[in-house]
């Protein structure tokens, strides 16, 4: 960690028992946080359908830590500032200049405000641009009611700068509040305290009080219904949506009792979620108070509420701790996985989780051959960089959390979940660097049993490649049963009629499908369909799986396929689909073909990654 030498001993003392990170660290951020720390924001915006803009003005509340500073500098990118206004000791507004540094594709603008004195509060007045990388708008056909239109946000990792000017560092945290004018009949919905009852009248108002990082800043603006779910739970959706999405989040009180059980109380008093259109271009996003999730989880019979559970644990590991920059990642994504998997088996028992478990595993595995060796690791050392230089962001996932488990193999359960809790309470609303993970790690637990894992092998999980060859998978009966039948079948010795598959939940599934990619013939695809229906599969899981295994066998799913790049929209299955038809000679102009029409309905984050896929 770089300190700045200007600081006292006691005043760096005193910043980091609040968990304040001084060094001026992360390479994402213009913002110098070591100097001046946002602790609050007031957002007064109103959003215009026509021109797909934002405009109004951000109001920011002032912490200062340097006390000879006289400059704010805050993140943008694209927005068109008109004035800079600082609030005076008198209680009076008045102008301050300010100036935008030259343009960064990846970093947007520096906002520059010269200040003559250390002001409380701050107001930039601007509007946002219609490209803003955040935001989608779109228009009424994109939608499934076909007649109004809809916008919402994705600000991680560092695009909410391209919707409000802030210091967008998960190093800094703020609290705030909102009023929002949209056209009439459209609902406001923000990561705050979202009121079922609210009509919109005088604007859409919102509060949230406990300080986030800038990338958990959310909006969502449409044809929206809501269902109440339990006494501190609701799901909101497109009114067409909105009874499927109520019956496939029915567990969530079960769900948020079953972490409290493990990790100690909610802290965020409401947990509501919003499905959002297709274009939706993740699982989901794990915006406290507000968690947006895809369509394509819902598929008729809770098979794949997983991702909710994931996004659940996010309440404990990264919204309530934070990785200090995206370099630490692995502490928000790895410990969430981790805890996913607790959370499935306490609802679900664990021979679901177990399955779980064995699929996410052998998932990363199968990764490592696509992942340069050099991309493998957790976390690195030395001066912070942009993690997209060093860690693959898919491995980090599974790795991390298999990394933990192995920690409570060692330790036993009962001792990890009081050391895991233990971490969760010592470090809540605060933001976190590896460093400071494995000095709780060694204090809390390896100082007293070194025997439970030694520094080389600390040192491998966390920098090394690969996963350490003694780290132990899970092994699921029911998969290993599957597996043979699989392998027999493989070999042509057992007909497709003769699989159990009707009897197989969807993980089996998923594990069937991943270990057929590449292997089973375009006849033995053929064969899969016309028993168990695949290609028509309501589990959007399943059916993606199945349609990568048949365009690289040679199997002809166009049909089926045309319909699902239409309407889904996240990436975790676009970019795989489109990538493997351009490898595939006969396929690959069909493949631009059915692009140049689905593109408009995919987000600009989802248009990016195929549109680089087709230019290589």
């Amino acid at each position: 960690m770089q300190i700045k030498k200007t600081l006292s001993a006691v005043v760096l003392s005193a910043l980091m028992s609040l968990g304040v990170t001084v060094a001026h660290a992360d390479p994402l951020s213009y913002a110098r946080y070591d100097q001046v720390r946002t602790s609050d924001l007031y957002l007064d915006l109103k959003a215009d359908f026509g021109r797909k803009t934002l405009s109004g003005y951000a109001e920011l509340t002032l912490n200062w830590i340097d006390k000879t500073s006289r400059t704010l500098v805050l993140d943008t990118k694209e927005l068109s500032i008109s004035r800079v206004q600082v609030l005076n000791p008198n209680g009076r507004w008045t102008s301050t200049s300010y100036m935008l540094d030259k343009f960064d594709l990846q970093k947007g603008r520096a906002l520059r405000i010269a200040l003559p004195f250390q002001p409380q509060k701050v107001r930039v007045y601007y509007r946002t641009a219609p490209s803003a990388a955040a935001l989608q708008w779109m228009a009424p056909a994109q939608t499934m009611s076909g007649k109004r239109p809809f916008m919402f946000s994705q600000s991680q990792d560092i695009n909410a700068r391209s919707w409000a000017p802030v210091q967008d560092t998960p190093a800094v945290r703020f609290t705030y509040s909102a009023r929002i004018d949209a056209p009439t009949g459209l609902r406001v919905l923000m990561s705050a305290d979202n009121d079922p009852a609210a009509t919109g009248k005088g604007g859409w108002k919102f509060k949230m009080t406990q300080p986030i990082p800038s990338y958990l800043l959310a909006i969502a603006i449409g044809e929206i219904d809501v269902r109440t779910l339990g006494p501190r739970s609701a799901v909101y959706a497109e009114p067409a949506r909105i009874e499927a999405a109520a019956s496939e989040l029915a567990d969530t009180e079960k769900m948020i009792e079953a972490a409290e059980s493990l990790y100690g109380p909610y802290r965020w008093e409401r947990y509501d979620m919003i499905v959002l259109p297709p274009s939706f271009p993740y699982g989901g996003m794990e915006n406290p108070r507000l968690t947006f999730l895809t369509p394509t989880m819902i598929a008729g019979d809770k098979s794949l509420v997983d991702l909710i559970a994931h996004e659940l644990a996010h309440s404990w590991s990264g919204n309530l701790v934070t990785n200090a920059s995206w370099k630490y990642m692995w502490l928000n994504e790895g410990f969430t996985t981790y805890v996913t998997t607790r959370i499935v088996e306490k609802i679900y028992g664990p021979e679901i989780a177990e399955m779980n478990l064995q699929v996410e595993q052998e998932e990363a595995l199968a990764s490592l051959a696509t992942i340069p060796a050099a991309r493998q690791a957790l976390a690195t050392r030395g001066p912070d960089v942009d993690p997209s230089a060093y860690s693959d962001g898919s491995l980090i996932y599974p790795k991390g959390a298999w990394f933990l488990r192995t920690l409570e193999q060692r330790a036993g359960r009962e001792t990890f979940d009081v050391f895991l809790r233990g971490w969760f309470d010592s470090h809540a609303f605060k933001s976190a660097t590896t460093d400071e993970f494995v000095d709780y790690l060694k204090k809390n637990l390896l100082d007293a049993h070194p025997e439970y894992m030694a520094q080389v092998e600390l040192d491998e999980w966390l920098y090394g490649a690969g996963i350490p060859a003694n780290a132990v998978r899970a092994a699921s009966p029911r998969l290993a049963a599957l597996d043979e039948q699989r392998n027999s079948w493989l070999r042509g010795e057992l007909p497709t009629a003769d699989l159990n598959g009707k009897g197989w939940i969807a993980l089996e599934w998923m594990h069937f499908l991943n270990d057929i990619d590449g292997k089973a013939t375009a006849a033995q695809l053929r064969d899969l369909d016309q028993n168990f229906g695949l290609a028509k599969s309501g589990n959007n899981e399943i059916a993606f799986r199945f349609y990568l295994a048949s365009v690289k066998a040679g199997y002809d799913v166009r049909q089926p396929l045309t319909k699902f790049l239409m309407s889904v929209g996240r990436q975790k299955f676009v970019v795989p689909l489109y990538t493997a038809l351009l490898k595939q000679p006969a396929q690959a102009e069909w493949a631009r073909s059915v692009y140049a029409k689905a593109r408009d309905h995919y987000h600009p984050v989802t248009q990016a990654s195929v549109d680089k896929q087709f230019k290589k």
